[in-house]
Formats: structure tokens, sequence, C-alpha cells
């Protein structure tokens, strides 16, 4: 699959707390602004990834894009993350000849809509069973936890996590997308207020309405469109044994999570290393993810993430590995990160307000 498909297009609607128009309508407008960025029509789609959380469906959009011969539909499962894998869906489909144009969104009105968790039942079946009875029912709470351990294990301070979202504010204020654009020095995070010890509110991700989507075709093809095309070296998923999503309190390796088994099956599908990685977009849906990440795919060793991001090592321009550099879901908006996707292409194309100098990767 290696450098045989391409992002081509990119689209976005506004971000905001409420954007006063229900998904399906949103979902539509960001597809459309995505295929206007590569200079293609709804007619050249002929396969569609979703996320099995969206609440439009692949039929309802073939019915109102007008698409005449859907060939290819594909459904990837969980939220946070899970965009990368549409991706990958939709590039396999491309490269194996199934489909030759395809698109992935992402439409959520999370500002307006409410807190999910909100609606947990009192009597809980699944995985779920195990913690949320507990009192683990917000995922900030879920995810403190971890934060906890690994302060515990490591003998992190504070700043450690402090570090990823004052480089997430700095980025998202040259952002005219962001919705958190006001300047936090490292004193402002550890000032406020706490939410679930040990995380604090800029801890958290934004709740925010917004419908993102991207276009994918061969790299052939892409050649002779509109932008610099971004082309997709490898995709993977992974999960590992006794896994349980934001909840792994019972395994054996308690803050091993399926990043680690994804990564190594990532770089080695690309045939590069963390070192060749010019700028990252990690999912951000609270800062100990990114820290988990930057030490499970190889940016650092186990334990070394609070001496890796100090003096400012994860920011835009001058830091060893800018991350995040729209924002992200921190600070620009929360759309299950497949804002991070887009601002990845607009690093490719060296169209980011955060644009690293010559990236390639």
């Amino acid at each position: 699959m290696k450098n045989r498909t391409a992002i081509v297009g990119i689209g976005h609607t506004a971000f905001a707390k409420n954007i006063g128009r229900p998904e399906k309508q949103i979902a539509l407008e960001a597809i459309l602004a995505a295929l206007d960025d590569a200079g293609l029509r709804a007619q050249d789609i002929d396969g569609l990834v979703r996320l099995n959380l969206e609440r439009s469906t692949e039929v309802e959009g073939a019915r109102s894009l007008g698409i005449p011969n859907l060939k290819f539909f594909s459904e990837v499962g969980y939220g946070g993350g899970s965009g990368c894998a549409a991706v990958f869906h939709a590039a396999m489909a491309v490269a194996s000849g199934v489909a030759d144009v395809v698109v992935c969104w992402r439409a959520r009105n999370r500002g307006s809509g409410g807190r999910p968790w909100a609606k947990t039942s009192w009597r809980v079946e699944g995985d779920g069973q195990f913690f949320l009875p507990f009192g683990l029912v917000r995922p900030v709470d879920q995810i403190a936890m971890v934060a906890r351990r690994y302060a515990h294990e490591y003998g992190s301070p504070p700043e450690m996590l402090g570090a990823v979202a004052v480089a997430c504010r700095k980025h998202a204020k040259h952002n005219p997308h962001a919705l958190m654009r006001e300047p936090m020095s490292m004193e402002d995070y550890l000032g406020i207020r706490m939410v679930s010890d040990p995380l604090r509110l800029f801890d958290c991700c934004l709740e925010t309405d917004g419908a993102l989507a991207i276009v994918v075709t061969s790299a052939a093809r892409a050649r002779d469109l509109k932008q610099r095309p971004a082309y997709i070296l490898a995709g993977a998923q992974g999960t590992g044994p006794q896994c349980v999503v934001m909840a792994n309190y019972h395994k054996p390796v308690f803050l091993e999570t399926p990043s680690l088994y994804c990564a190594r099956e990532l770089f080695g599908r690309a045939g590069i290393t963390p070192q060749d990685v010019d700028v990252a977009q990690i999912y951000d849906a609270f800062t100990p993810l990114v820290v988990l990440s930057l030490e499970e795919y190889g940016f650092c060793g186990k334990g070394e993430a609070k001496d890796f991001v100090k003096d400012g090592a994860l920011e835009w321009p001058n830091g060893r590995l800018p991350v995040i550099t729209s924002g992200g879901s921190l600070s620009e908006a929360y759309v299950h990160g497949f804002n991070l996707i887009l601002e990845g292409v607009r690093q490719i194309r060296s169209t980011s307000v955060c644009a690293v100098k010559d990236a390639e990767v």
C-alpha cells in the first residue's frame, strides 16, 4: 500500500459550541468542502468510510450527495483516534482497486448535544460493568487513574502534562478556526481548577460541534488534481490481550495501551523510524494520552516523557518534535481527533499556520 494512495482533499465546517444545524447536514457540508478542495465532484465518489458512532449512514450520504454507484463502504469502531483507521480502510480500498475515490468523515454535535456518560444506565453490561459502577463513569475519571499511576511509577511532575496543554494552546493562537486562542502560561495551567485529580481543566478536550471530511484516491490520479498530494505511507490498527477501552485497570502491565501494538505495525509497514517524523499529530483527548503515545510510538523511552517534553520540545517552531500544531482536541476543537488528520495534510502541503519547515513525514 505504501505511497499508492494519497489524501487529495480536506474540508471542515466552523467549530462551535452550538453550530445550529444537525449532524447530517454539517457532514454533507464538510464532504462538499473536501471535494471542492480536491477539484472533484460528488459524482466521482464510489466509496465512503464512516465511524460507527456517526448518526448519518452511507446510504443517506449516497442519496443526499447523488453518488451514482457506491462500490465500497466500511465502518470503523470506537471514537477517539478512529479517524486514522477510517483513512486506512479508504487507502486499502483504493490500493486494491475496489474503489477509486473514497471519502471519510466525522460529524458531531457534542457541544450542543450533551454528555454521553450522563445517560449511563443503573445496570451496566459488557466491559463497563467492571469499572462504571465504582464511580469511574466520566472519561476524565478513567484517564485520571492512568495519570496517577504514571506519576507513581515514574515520578512525573504536573508540568509534564502542562507542557502538552501549553504547546497546544500556543499553536491554537495562530489558528483562526480554533475555539481556544487565549494565551496560556504554565502558571495558568497549574492554577486552573482540578476536574479529576491529577487532571486539571486544561488537561481535558473541548466539547464542540463540527464536521470534517477527507478525500482519498490513487497516487496516479492525485498527480492531476488541485492540491499537493499527501501520500499515505502506511496504516495500522492494533490491540493486545486484556485490553478494555480507556480502563485497562486489570492488565498485568497497567500502563500499556493498544498504541504499542499499533506502532510496531505502523513503522514496520512504512519503512521508517520515529526519528524520521518531522511533526506529529497525536490524539489528545486528555494530556496523558499524548505522553503515553510519545513513549509507545518510540519518540522516547518508557518513563522518559517527563524529560522529553521539557523546554518547549513539543512547540512550533523550535521544538525537537512539534505536536498537535492546530491546537488539536485540547484547544482547536474536539471531533474525535479527525482534525488532527487534516492538520497533518496541511503540514505536508506547507499550508499549516504552524508549518514545520520542509516537513515530509
